[in-house]
């Protein structure tokens, strides 16, 4: 019995190779390609068609697939990040899946498409806000984006944008897309609540770059008004 379910799962990973395959576009592939330096093993399929698979596959033994599922492709391991956001369990099953995740993300692309996908957050905020604070003290570029995503997707909300500020200022951000998604986090934080951010920006610890960053996403924001948009540009380091 238990070689006839292998042999069905790996019949099954065969199957969603050739369903990407015949998905590839070429230009795409180009295209995404630039968006994603350092990236290979690009296959060229668009979003909508991986989040199409992975809602199928989500609702059809999701840990079985995640069991199975090959590494070989930026696609194959977008997959699996949107599968767990789809995929509806309860916090341990997802976090254990997220475990096993997080260490393969190695771009913004599928860092940030997981996260926006992870619904369970919302139904279990403590037990994700552990869990972004836990990804932020691993301290590498990749997981630190991941929890910071996860806080400003989710997070930033009256109950909980107070603690994200503070997790931010005593966190520290380890290469370009830690720090571009601590200003991100802070941006968004600006434009739902102005007045506390501001006052936390001028005595916050943020590495400069970081905080120069943040500024520059506050003047970037179209949720911003002029006048404050001003105050920020003053406030660079």
């Amino acid at each position: 019995m238990h070689v006839t379910t292998q042999h069905n799962r790996t019949e099954a990973q065969t199957l969603i190779r050739e369903e990407l395959a015949g998905l590839s576009d070429a230009k795409y592939r180009e295209f995404s390609s630039g968006l994603l330096p350092g990236t290979e093993n690009l296959i060229g399929v668009r979003i909508p068609d991986l989040r199409r698979i992975a809602q199928r596959e989500a609702k059809s033994g999701w840990m079985e697939y995640l069991a199975e599922a090959s590494d070989d492709s930026f696609e194959e391991i977008m997959l699996q990040g949107l599968v767990i956001g789809y995929a509806k369990a309860d916090a341990d099953e997802i976090c254990k899946a997220l475990d096993t995740f997080v260490p393969k993300v190695d771009n913004w692309s599928v860092c940030d498409s997981t996260v926006m996908t992870l619904k369970t957050a919302k139904k279990y905020p403590e037990v994700f806000f552990s869990y972004a604070e836990k990804c932020i003290a691993e301290n590498t570029e990749f997981s630190v984006r991941f929890g910071v995503v996860l806080l400003l997707a989710h997070f930033i909300t009256d109950e909980y944008y107070k603690k994200v500020l503070s997790l931010i200022n005593r966190s520290s951000f380890p290469g370009y897309y830690a720090s571009a998604a601590a200003a991100w986090a802070v941006s968004v934080a600006f434009a739902k609540y102005p007045e506390y951010t501001e006052m936390w920006l001028q005595t916050c610890r943020l590495d400069t770059e970081t905080f120069n960053r943040s500024l520059q996403k506050i003047r970037e924001s179209y949720r911003v008004d002029a006048d404050a948009k001003k105050r920020m540009k003053m406030m660079k380091r």
